[in-house]
């Protein structure tokens, strides 16, 4: 019976988030143009095959968009459409793939610290510390660097450059949560702090997690775009936008779309998580309710 009052009130609550949501007509817009570029990402093989995006040809480079490369051809010859096309899933990935991995490690960090306390708070903190002494960027590229580039290498310090902040950010949404009341007496009613972080920290933190598990996603497609312009991200031949913005600095003065198209894409893909972002924050803010 408690299970089924929990899994109404659930969804009662979605209801009521999404009905709070659907008031922000620019977040609504920027959900469907955020779904339709994931759709894009999804269904890239049926719009455009991968070998346009890929396989080069001398005699067809550096040609403007017309009826046959929608989007003009690169100075190898590529088709730019296809390769901002296929180049999608792995910018999304990226920044999905960071946001969660910043999200666990950090989260779980910065829950555990405000729960516990102590000894072990300040061990987690000092450590957040020192990571942040240096500014992320540079140490992402430091880190890179020294690993080697690669898509896996910039994932992985982009996630330890990105963890302070969210570690932050949890134990300040923990230590509020753990002077609660509710959580005092389940404390004295013999709760262990683990079974505290799992059954109040989580549940009570879940949208403030939310909200900048999105805000940090179109960050961090954003970090990863300065490291593959840089050359220390996704590799040749694979297409990736931030690749493509470096592979057109030399033709910016004559073949400008080479630069506009990718930079597009990168822009329409961080705004609209950016907007959705808003969005789901107005919504799940309890002074919006009314």
């Amino acid at each position: 019976m408690d299970n089924k009052k929990r899994r109404a009130r659930s969804i009662a609550r979605l209801k009521e988030t999404w009905r709070r949501f659907k008031k922000n007509k620019l977040a609504v817009f920027a959900l469907c143009l955020l779904i339709g570029i994931i759709c894009v990402a999804l269904f890239r093989h049926a719009i455009v095959p991968y070998d346009l995006a890929i396989k080069t040809h001398a005699s067809e480079r550096l040609q403007p968009p017309s009826a046959e490369h929608w989007f003009g051809t690169d100075g190898r010859g590529r088709d730019v459409f296809a390769r901002v096309i296929h180049g999608a899933p792995t910018s999304i990935f990226i920044g999905l793939s960071v946001s969660v991995g910043c999200l666990i490690l950090g989260g779980l960090m910065g829950l555990a610290a405000g729960f516990f306390g102590g000894r072990f708070d300040m061990i987690i903190m000092r450590l957040a510390d020192m990571i942040s002494v240096m500014p992320g960027t540079l140490l992402a590229i430091v880190m890179v660097s020294v690993l080697g580039p690669s898509l896996t290498n910039m994932i992985i310090a982009l996630v330890f450059c990105n963890i302070p902040g969210v570690a932050r950010l949890t134990r300040s949404a923990a230590l509020t949560i753990s002077s609660q009341e509710y959580v005092e007496a389940a404390r004295g009613g013999g709760a262990s702090s683990l079974r505290n972080i799992l059954t109040h920290a989580v549940p009570n933190a879940s949208s403030l997690l939310i909200i900048q598990f999105t805000q940090n996603t179109a960050t961090f497609i954003l970090s990863a775009v300065n490291l593959s312009f840089l050359g220390l991200g996704v590799q040749p031949p694979a297409p990736e936008w931030g690749a493509m913005v470096n592979d057109a600095r030399e033709f910016f003065r004559t073949q400008p779309y080479l630069m506009m198209f990718p930079g597009l894409a990168i822009m329409l893909t961080a705004l609209s998580i950016n907007l959705v972002g808003n969005g789901l924050r107005d919504a799940l803010d309890p002074k919006m309710k009314t």
